[in-house]
């Protein structure tokens, strides 16, 4: 079978472009001036200067901005350069470069200010650069104190807060490396659900058990016990379900197309209506169930919510605030640190 070439996405030279030959495919909202995220990329290139190139399509002796309008913009009012280097694609279109986004997770982030104090710059340097408080560089700088090795690998590459690491902190490593391996597996890396394996350690897996195992005086021992081995009982399952997840729902899929397209068939329909009103009937709400589903996780996937009732990653992070919330109490907010490092638009 012959290979096919792939296509570039890109020219292989960088252009020096005027910013007057370059003309943006939207317009910009004045509003979006007065944001957080505009600011810092303004501040960053005050003192950084244009580090990524901009993506521009060249059509008509004209060239089009694909990606980097705030740049252009900030670069273009200010007045901090009349020439700019450009990455000339080959298309024109400008979705992937707002959708397909590598966001640099916190440990990353983390090794990045460790290694620029360490050649010499200081952290109200970082912070001027970013237009952050000094207080979120030093919070990054020792965002793994207290954190095991093997804990950090696993989650070198999500994107877990400074507030989950503090929580994690409270956890002796043995536990710190369990709590990141749910973490994994449930693909949920939010605060909340930190606290949520927090508070179903025992006491040993605990650094300072008197201080951390804030308990509600109306549980027992016993209770508690009865909590923390249900939680590691339902974690289990789910690791059980999950390996036979995409089975089963493949499995389901075939089988659901199959009975739609037989019921398509009135012969057969008409035959299951008046010899098998049973069997019909439980075909009917098989299908039912699908297409709902279906239709349920494509308005979900809309709002990058994708959550239907079959069995997700999210089942455990679920279950466990389930557990811990009883009727009357309220769940806890969660606050996640903003990234230092913003993406363009």
């Amino acid at each position: 079978m012959a290979g096919h070439q792939v296509k570039t996405a890109f020219q292989s030279t960088i252009l020096s472009l005027q910013l007057a030959d370059i003309t943006p495919l939207k317009e910009l909202n004045i509003h979006v001036r007065t944001t957080a995220k505009y600011k810092q990329i303004a501040t960053s290139l005050r003192h950084i200067g244009l580090i990524e190139p901009l993506v521009v399509f060249q059509s008509s002796n004209k060239y089009w901005l694909l990606d980097g309008t705030l740049r252009f913009d900030i670069l273009k009012m200010e007045g901090l350069a009349t020439e700019v280097r450009c990455l000339i694609a080959t298309d024109d279109e400008s979705y992937n470069y707002n959708k397909r986004v590598n966001y640099l997770p916190p440990i990353a982030e983390h090794n990045m200010i460790l290694k620029a104090i360490a050649n010499g710059v200081t952290e109200e340097r970082i912070a001027e650069a970013l237009d952050v408080n000094v207080a979120a560089i030093r919070k990054k700088r020792h965002l793994l104190d207290g954190i095991c090795e093997e804990a950090a690998e696993l989650l070198k590459d999500t994107r877990v807060t400074s507030d989950g690491f503090a929580v994690f902190r409270k956890m002796k490593p043995v536990r710190q490396i369990y709590a990141a391996e749910m973490m994994v597996a449930s693909n949920n890396y939010s605060t909340r659900f930190a606290r949520g394996l927090l508070a179903v350690t025992k006491p040993e897996g605990l650094v300072a058990p008197d201080e951390t195992h804030k308990r509600s005086h109306r549980s027992t021992t016993s209770q508690q016990s009865i909590v923390e081995q249900g939680t590691d009982d339902l974690i289990e399952d789910f690791k059980l379900v999950e390996k036979s997840y995409t089975n089963d729902l493949l499995s389901l899929t075939i089988a659901a197309a199959y009975l739609g397209r037989m019921l398509e068939n009135t012969k057969i329909e008409r035959h299951l209506l008046k010899r098998h009103t049973d069997i019909l009937q439980a075909i009917q709400e098989v299908l039912a169930v699908v297409n709902g589903e279906k239709e349920s996780s494509s308005a979900k996937k809309q709002l990058n919510q994708g959550d239907g009732r079959v069995a997700s990653p999210d089942m455990v992070s679920d279950a466990v605030s389930g557990l811990l919330a009883g009727p009357n109490q309220k769940k806890v907010a969660e606050t996640e640190d903003a990234s230092v490092v913003l993406p363009d638009t």
